[in-house]
């Protein structure tokens, strides 16, 4: 007889209380029109270069998240220090491919991963997180100009709500208030699925980030 298939645990949402200060006071001051043009919003470009990775890391999946990662899902904003994420079993072989092609280790982070300093003088963050929704987010990225792997945009919704800093919330909302209607179906079922606190926020985040649009 199958086994039956055992439910997917929720991420604990710690910055749910910040994340709802935040949008009720963003939501207090915003005036519709009053942020930047649609076509501006709309642009997507890949024009600072970054290190490439895929010459780098050949032992283990990985995407790129972070900054560099919103450039395929809002404006590009300068932003030249890489973060990657990884499954917390691969991060060993990760590290062997790093240190092959002469990186660093600087040290540890706050969250689970560390911090190297590439040949080239490029910061890299090396994320280790475990659970459901890092599969699936290496399974099925985006990709740069340049050919590098980049996290899907619900996954990157979800890194960015369980990081709870206001710049995350503000990309967050940027994202979503230019985002395709299929989209924004797919990371309300990924939030739903792992963080299901954060629905509601999300849907104001929408909002916000619509009214921005002029």
């Amino acid at each position: 007889m199958d086994q039956p298939i055992p439910p997917r645990s929720p991420i604990v949402d710690i910055h749910a209380h910040k994340r709802k200060q935040f949008i009720n006071l963003v939501m207090k001051y915003i005036k519709p029109g009053s942020g930047s043009g649609v076509d501006f919003l709309n642009k997507r470009t890949w024009n600072y270069p970054v290190t490439s990775l895929n010459n780098i890391i050949k032992q283990a999946p990985f995407v790129v998240v972070g900054g560099v990662a919103t450039r395929l899902y809002m404006p590009e904003r300068m932003t030249l220090d890489l973060d990657i994420l990884v499954k917390v079993e691969d991060a060993e072989l990760i590290y062997q491919d790093l240190k092959q092609a002469n990186g660093q280790k600087i040290g540890g982070l706050s969250i689970a991963g560390s911090q190297w300093k590439l040949e080239d003088g490029t910061s890299l963050d090396v994320l280790e997180f475990e659970g459901n929704w890092v599969s699936e987010a290496l399974d099925s990225p985006n990709y740069a100009s340049d050919g590098m792997p980049v996290i899907d945009l619900p996954y990157l919704v979800l890194m960015k709500l369980m990081a709870g800093r206001s710049q995350d919330i503000a990309d967050v909302s940027r994202m979503l208030g230019v985002a395709e209607d299929l989209q924004l179906q797919k990371v309300k079922s990924v939030i739903n699925q792992y963080l299901p606190n954060a629905v509601e926020d999300l849907d104001s985040l929408v909002i916000l980030g619509k009214l921005e649009q002029k």
